[in-house]
């Protein structure tokens, strides 16, 4: 396992416990320190005293992706999986995962459905939607199935057959893996439908935050017109559609300001209003929270 780390003592011994609470117990823990400032490397330490099965490394700031490029470089399991610091599993997590995959040798990714959990690691009660089979490279260029890499446990010649995380990326890098794994074509990715990630938003610096998310995800479409210019070509404006709407509702997720998820409703109409067509469901009860919203702000105290 990869867990990158970079400022996380606040939640970062739950997460370590939830690991160490696992039904399935041999495992191996690649930790990497990203140049934290806290203490979150000493906290790593003392556990790993304790437990040899978790092993510490430290370097100076690089950025999420070269993080788990080097964690995964010194993993020697089959089957790797990723742990962000705030997030948690459910203690069946890898003994799942590891029985999916003995019997599924197909598979090159596995992940499981969601709970999202409060900034504090409070449940929320909302879930990610069920996962489906039978991926196709565009449903990864539109918007993440997976939610996160604390979701997935993949084949570890999956990673080296690919590559690993674009170096350079610290948002949509995992969707942009996700796209490449798709677009070769060699592995399936499949989803068990338990609750076995819980993964923990963040309200900081919300606004920004979403801004960066989109240019993330504009790096995606730069990266993947060098290796599918036609899948972008034919599906630029509905996968921009998609993703400015999950954008919209991320920011009604997290309560932020009004004009926030308006701005990226009306531009998510704007590059394909078909997508009220073709999902009807989620996009108009997005686009009717985010515009009520917005109209009962003056009311609010």
């Amino acid at each position: 396992m990869v867990m990158p780390i970079h400022n996380a003592a606040g939640c970062l011994r739950e997460t370590l416990r939830s690991l160490q609470h696992q039904s399935h117990t041999d495992w191996e823990l690649i930790a990497v320190d990203d140049g934290s400032s806290d203490n979150s490397a000493a906290m790593v330490s003392a556990v790993a005293q304790e437990d040899s099965r978790i092993h510490l490394l430290r370097q100076p700031n690089a950025g999420v992706s070269c993080t788990r490029n080097r964690g995964v470089a010194l993993c020697k399991a089959p089957l790797i999986a990723f742990l962000d610091a705030d997030d948690l599993w459910h203690p069946d997590k890898l003994r799942l995962h590891v029985d999916y995959h003995a019997y599924h040798p197909e598979v090159g990714v596995s992940y499981a459905r969601v709970e999202f959990l409060s900034p504090g690691g409070t449940p929320t009660g909302l879930l990610a939607a069920v996962p489906r089979s039978g991926h196709r490279p565009v449903d990864f260029l539109c918007e993440n199935p997976t939610n996160t890499t604390s979701n997935w446990v993949i084949q570890r010649q999956v990673f080296t057959s690919v590559g690993g995380f674009v170096s350079d990326m610290s948002y949509s890098e995992d969707l942009e893996w996700l796209l490449r794994v798709a677009c070769d074509g060699r592995w399936q990715i499949a989803g068990l439908p338990q609750v076995l990630t819980y993964y923990r938003t963040s309200a900081g610096g919300l606004s920004s935050s979403l801004q960066r998310m989109e240019q993330g995800w504009l790096r995606l479409i730069q990266e993947a017109r060098r290796y599918a210019p036609e899948l972008v070509a034919k599906h630029f404006a509905t996968a921009q559609a998609i993703h400015l709407r999950y954008l919209a509702r991320r920011s009604l997720r997290l309560g932020g300001a009004p004009a926030i998820g308006t701005d990226f409703m009306l531009r998510s109409l704007r590059s394909d209003w078909r997508i009220l067509l073709r999902q009807p469901r989620r996009t108009v009860l997005t686009a009717l929270a985010v515009f009520a919203r917005q109209l009962l702000a003056p009311f609010r105290p």
